[in-house]
């Protein structure tokens, strides 16, 4: 049934025939986060962390498919929303989706004997999002993937903002320290530096020097 907010409610036996012989890619202890279902769609769950919170009056769904739709536009590869459901047994709301074809940057980076190459890919791409304004707080290789092109492209995006500028220096810097939260990823990307840093400065612009301290310091 289709809500007037634009979410189709979904009650417990219709969530039960959606997700009949689904994989749960993703959960806690509070159960599935996101689930791949038989006809290839992908399910993500959201639920709500605190009584009152921004999250009641604009759900992580809704900015889930917003980011998504807007990535599209400035033409970032990303997943593709089709539904928005609320699921009141389970206190949750979900992204009904098609995902984006391809593996992880961190899985082909464990395949893969030379990783600069795309050490200095991951570089080019990163500055072209902060060329774009995009702030992508959840930015990490398992959420970077590539695709049957060798283009990059997001997913999880519910936790992202637009900027209406280029991100400035502070910002770069600071959204190099949420990748320093993952060692294996930020391993790679301080032992192949020159490369990010070519990469980087290809998107038109050098690396600020705030993010050159974070990744040992300016080259020369």
């Amino acid at each position: 049934m289709l809500s007037t907010d634009g979410f189709d409610r979904l009650d417990e036996a219709a969530y039960q025939q959606l997700t009949a012989g689904a994989r749960v890619l993703e959960a806690d202890h509070h159960g599935a986060k996101l689930l791949a279902l038989g006809d290839g769609h992908y399910l993500k769950l959201f639920r709500r962390k605190r009584l009152f919170s921004s999250a009641l009056m604009r759900p992580y769904s809704r900015r889930f498919q917003r980011n998504a739709e807007r990535l599209g536009r400035l033409g970032i590869p990303t997943v593709v929303p089709e539904r928005l459901l609320r699921i009141p047994h389970l206190q949750r709301t979900a992204v009904l989706y098609r995902p984006l074809a391809g593996c992880t940057l961190r899985e082909l980076l464990v395949a893969e004997a030379d990783c600069e190459p795309w050490i200095t890919r991951f570089g080019g791409f990163l500055g072209e999002l902060h060329g774009l304004g995009v702030y992508f707080r959840s930015l990490h290789f398992g959420n970077l993937v590539v695709g049957e092109t060798g283009d990059l492209g997001l997913i999880d995006v519910a936790d992202l903002e637009f900027r209406n500028a280029p991100l400035g220096a502070a910002l770069v810097a600071r959204n190099l320290r949420h990748l320093m939260r993952y060692p294996g990823d930020w391993g790679l990307v301080r032992t192949s530096m020159d490369a990010f840093r070519r990469g980087y400065a290809r998107s038109g612009r050098p690396l600020p020097a705030p993010a050159e301290m974070l990744i040992g310091g300016p080259s020369g």
